[in-house]
């Protein structure tokens, strides 16, 4: 597919009132705010030892290993063991949804040997006559599977007593564009997996591994409970004949963008990433900080959501710089799968800048493997211009959100860089 051909289809879906004022869609960003560091990142490519890492052996052998440790321990909190395995209960399925267009899968992923609050939904479309298996693209939502779609026939679990209005974030799924361009979506609400609240972890599927029921400094948050309960998502879609099981995407808007970023890290299986607006303990470095309170550190992100990472994480606040790792590393554990950022320009909360700063550096090790990346001295690219191979970013107009732009984008990263479909 030639380079770029969805994201242009996609532009005019662009909302006129997001690029008001712009000179046109290349233009640069305007609200880049002054930033300043909180110490130096770490190399990436320089073991804890001091060793230089000069190649993908290296890396895999030495320094990744090293890295998800650091992880684990200090930001997200050790992964959840894998299950015996897991039974997907198909509830629905039809195969002529949205119109005749889909294919529509709806089951529970029932975890073997694990005493489960309840089952996890998996909402799944696929594009009708694909002629083969497709790939799919994975992720969490915030409201409940019937909130990305107003089609009515999207199941609500009798455990969600207060269930949000149907299709109240249909506008951030384009799955008219994911259909056409060959893809399939799916989708588990968080909360199947663990609520987001604080207290979670002592009625959640995480009781199940804590012993005498006390949390550890490294053990889980709920964002690596999260990429868990991604992973059991991905053990029932390789159940499903017309799902490649090569070529399935975790990907993420916000938290759950730090959630797609730490599933992939986690699970070699995912065939890539994709991180939209994940901002502080996703794809933004930490040590990067905007001027004058503008974007989320460590102190405000854990002040609010403690749950969300390793208790470990709360000795660095107004520490970064003695932090062992940073988010550029993150990226990095994808090597050599592809992966995705994208930011919002309005988003200054999230800081653009140093999400596109963790790209560029993530790219070092993104070359050890023959990918391109973004060239070492690349400035931040204009707006709605993708950058990167191997590794890519954008930064579009707007609010944090997800828009068509940034689905469009996607689709376009994914068709150039995913393996070919076997």
């Amino acid at each position: 597919m030639q380079k770029n051909k969805i994201i242009r289809q996609a532009l005019p879906l662009v909302p006129a009132m997001l690029l008001a004022g712009c000179a046109g869609l290349s233009q640069s960003p305007t609200h880049l705010e002054p930033a300043f560091w909180k110490g130096e990142p770490p190399d990436a490519l320089v073991s804890r030892n001091g060793r230089k890492i000069d190649s993908a052996a290296a890396w895999m052998e030495i320094r990744r290993p090293e890295l998800l440790h650091l992880f684990s321990t200090t930001v997200y909190g050790k992964p959840l063991p894998v299950p015996e395995g897991i039974e997907f209960r198909v509830l629905e399925r039809d195969d002529n949804a949205l119109g005749g267009k889909a294919i529509r899968i709806q089951g529970d992923i029932l975890c073997k040997g694990i005493d489960q609050p309840n089952p996890f939904r998996l909402l799944l479309y696929l594009p009708k006559n694909a002629g083969g298996p497709v790939p799919v693209f994975l992720g969490l939502n915030f409201q409940g599977n019937h909130s990305t779609t107003f089609d009515p026939a999207v199941l609500i679990p009798e455990w969600n007593p207060k269930p949000r209005p149907r299709g109240n974030r249909a506008d951030r799924y384009d799955l008219d564009l994911l259909l056409d361009a060959g893809y399939g979506l799916a989708t588990i609400h968080t909360a199947d997996i663990e609520p987001d609240r604080p207290d979670s972890w002592k009625t959640g599927v995480r009781r199940a591994y804590l012993a005498d029921g006390v949390q550890k400094k490294d053990d889980p948050g709920t964002i690596s409970t999260w990429a868990w309960g991604l992973s059991r998502g991905l053990d029932a879609l390789l159940t499903i004949p017309e799902v490649d099981p090569d070529r399935v995407i975790v990907w993420g808007h916000s938290r759950l963008g730090k959630t797609s970023l730490w599933a992939a890290a986690t699970d070699p299986r995912f065939a890539a990433a994709v991180s939209n607006d994940s901002g502080c303990g996703g794809a933004s470095l930490t040590r990067h900080i905007v001027r004058d309170g503008k974007s989320e550190t460590l102190r405000k992100i854990i002040e609010v959501f403690p749950h969300w990472f390793a208790l470990n994480l709360s000795d660095y606040i107004d520490r970064e710089e003695a932090l062992p790792v940073d988010q550029h590393e993150l990226l990095a554990l994808v090597a050599p799968r592809p992966v995705y950022v994208a930011s919002a320009e309005s988003d200054v909360w999230a800081d653009p800048e140093g999400e596109f700063l963790a790209a560029r550096e993530a790219s070092k090790v993104y070359r050890l493997f023959g990918r391109a990346g973004i060239p070492e001295e690349a400035p931040m690219p204009k707006l709605h211009e993708p950058v990167g191979e191997g590794i890519g970013y954008h930064i579009r107009a707007g609010e944090h959100s997800v828009h068509s732009f940034d689905w469009a984008a996607f689709v376009d990263f994914m068709n150039a860089n995913l393996p070919p479909k076997k």
